[in-house]
């Protein structure tokens, strides 16, 4: 059974990762840990409960915010005019070995999930990816991402501006 769950260092094998693309495993390696103790990102790990120390994917988040000018103007609609808070899923990355068997999608849809649980906490609007090249932006389209107007690197999620928290208490 697969599970995501927190990166922790002393349990899952972080140097074993390999995902083809160097930036992205030596952020595993060496800056996940640092930056999630720095309070600058949280990264969570995909791994098969058979096999907790083998790190089959992960994604990192952070606090982020978007220029409202930066949102696509059928989003900016009802929006006070400052920035628009935001969560910044600042990297995505399935091992080589797992690529092409849908650890990708199950990545970003427990991301969306977490972003959509912390909305009923904390003010946020959107959830942001910087494409690293075109094939990744055109991954994230697929799913309703959209071109942010400064970048065209930053895509962004408007699901979350439709999403209405629940109320719990």
């Amino acid at each position: 059974m697969l599970v995501v769950e927190q990166l922790h260092p002393k349990q899952h094998d972080r140097e074993g990762f390999f995902c083809g693309e160097p930036s992205l495993d030596t952020y595993l390696r060496q800056q996940a840990v640092q930056h999630h103790r720095d309070g600058i990102s949280t990264t969570r790990v995909l791994v098969d409960d058979a096999n907790r120390a083998r790190i089959l994917g992960y994604y990192s988040l952070s606090a982020a915010q978007l220029l409202l000018t930066d949102l696509q103007e059928a989003d900016r609609k009802r929006l006070p005019n400052y920035p628009v808070p935001a969560i910044r899923m600042g990297r995505l990355a399935v091992s080589a070995e797992e690529q092409a068997k849908g650890h990708g999608d199950y990545l970003l849809a427990h991301a969306v999930a977490r972003c959509l649980s912390l909305r009923a906490q904390l003010g946020v609007r959107v959830l942001l990816v910087d494409a690293m090249h075109e094939q990744a932006a055109s991954f994230y389209r697929s799913y309703g991402f959209r071109k942010a107007s400064a970048n065209s690197n930053t895509l962004y999620l408007p699901c979350l501006l439709y999403t209405s928290p629940s109320p719990r208490d």
